[in-house]
């Protein structure tokens, strides 16, 4: 695989990000259009095909949340017990999620120097990427 780094960690997945958003999109416009450009007689049918599209376009945002809110917390697990194996404590509450995704890029010598910097300077989640020196790569979370 090739070198994980700031410019180049997210992932987009064409089929998904691209193509699907594109369809949904088509579909939601074309049913607009479709409901103003229609006689009375079919206004119901193609009410009913906006609000499919309206229903699929949200079922399309949580297919992709919920699993993302899982991958969170796995994270969040891991960096909580990364933090406990190098310090013998948990996790300060004060970080905040982004953050913790943040610092999950950061290589073990980098990353309590790191989290300190984050609480003490409110650092964004980009900041702390950007930050860091030395990339530990997550190929996993999609």
């Amino acid at each position: 695989m090739k070198e994980q780094n700031f410019k180049n960690h997210g992932r987009l997945v064409v089929g998904f990000h691209g193509v699907l958003f594109l369809a949904l999109l088509a579909l939601l416009i074309g049913a607009v259009y479709h409901l103003f450009r229609t006689t009375s007689e079919n206004l119901y049918l193609a009410s009913l095909v906006v609000l499919i599209a309206i229903i699929l376009i949200i079922m399309a945002w949580y297919i992709r949340m919920f699993p993302l809110k899982a991958q969170d917390r796995a994270i969040r697990a891991e960096e909580n017990l990364r933090y406990y194996v190098m310090t013998g404590k948990l996790l300060p509450k004060e970080l905040r999620m982004s953050q913790i995704i943040a610092l999950r890029f950061a290589s073990d010598e980098e990353f309590l120097p790191l989290l300190d910097k984050a609480l003490k300077e409110k650092l964004s989640a980009k900041e702390i990427k950007m930050a860091i020196k030395n990339w530990k790569a997550d190929f996993n979370r999609v």
